[in-house]
């Protein structure tokens, strides 16, 4: 299946290879099949060919013709899941960390939609097509790392009202997150906004507050507890950026604990002792991923009207870190 691409070069101020700035731009592209295309042809720059060293320029018209794989087939697996909530509208299920939400490149098993359309075959049961039948009813996402509640529609009425609750924000949702250091104020709000980071297209990070791009993100902390070097803290979301948390907590130097994206596997704002280095990297192999939790999620239900309020524990790692800081 072959792609095609365009885009223009913003204001860069650092020297690029263009086989590594694409694959910075399209997803799923890699540098060795950037190369390919380049060398086939595919690729020109102010409708000129390039070799792969080409270093890119401000202003450069970029056209890309790129050979992608097919989709493969979704299909229903026996995966089990925690459900802590259902009728016959939606249900609401646990994550565990490790599990991608939905199918995409490199992940098309092993994910929640697999594991909700046998739960719902198995039952005779339908599942939302608003977004398309791969996503099988999943309203919202959660980081493949990040656990916690996460909201599926049977229906496209329910899947619609439910969207539009998450679009105006009137969701209640709480996490529960370990983050480096103490933090000065025991509350905050941190108001930044969020936009794709130029150099990764894969990351996202705070864009200036006169800036044009970007969206606004707004994200309350509350300090539950405090150790020698980490702490644990509650969060509100008033928006919904992607890696909001991660981003937000990491800009005001406290990134989440196992964080490998946004600096959470080195220690932050912490003096550390010979012994905390020791227990630090005992810790990290206990937690290989970002030490966050979606712990609370709150929605009127789209047909009954009635306020739903789930919450669910604390995952395994998360609490054997604490113990372990505790002893």
């Amino acid at each position: 299946m072959n792609r095609y691409y365009n885009f223009s070069v913003p204001k860069v101020t650092s020297k690029h290879r263009i086989d590594k700035y694409i694959t910075q731009f399209v997803e799923n592209a890699s540098r060795t099949k950037v190369q390919k295309s380049i060398d086939l042809g595919c690729v020109t720059v102010n409708g000129e060919l390039v070799k792969s060293n080409y270093i890119v320029k401000p202003f450069d018209e970029i056209e890309i013709e790129l050979s992608l794989p097919e989709k493969q087939e979704i299909l229903p697996e026996n995966i089990p899941i925690d459900i802590v909530f259902e009728d016959e509208y939606l249900l609401v299920v646990n994550k565990p960390p490790g599990m991608v939400t939905h199918p995409a490149y490199k992940n098309y098993s092993g994910t929640l939609v697999n594991a909700v359309m046998y739960y719902s075959r198995q039952r005779n049961e339908s599942l939302s097509n608003l977004n398309g039948f791969e996503r099988a009813g999943i309203v919202h996402r959660l980081d493949k790392d990040t656990s916690g509640l996460l909201v599926i529609a049977k229906d496209e009425v329910t899947h619609r009202k439910l969207s539009e609750q998450f679009f105006h924000h009137t969701i209640d949702r709480e996490y529960n997150a370990l983050v480096w250091g103490k933090l000065k104020n025991k509350k905050g709000v941190i108001e930044k906004k969020l936009g794709r980071d130029k150099r990764d297209r894969k990351k996202v990070s705070v864009i200036s507050d006169d800036s044009e791009e970007g969206k606004l993100a707004i994200t309350e902390y509350d300090v539950m507890s405090g150790f020698d070097f980490l702490s644990l803290i509650k969060l509100n979301l008033k928006t919904g950026r992607t890696h909001q948390i991660r981003v937000h907590m990491s800009y005001i130097g406290h990134p989440v604990f196992g964080d490998e994206t946004y600096g959470g596997r080195k220690p932050h704002s912490v003096n550390l002792t010979a012994r905390m280095k020791t227990q630090i990297d005992n810790l990290l192999k206990i937690m290989p991923r970002q030490a966050l939790h979606a712990r609370l999620l709150g929605f009127v239900h789209p047909v009954t009207k009635k306020r739903i309020v789930l919450e669910s524990e604390l995952p395994t790692d998360m609490k054997t870190i604490i113990d372990k800081i505790k002893n």
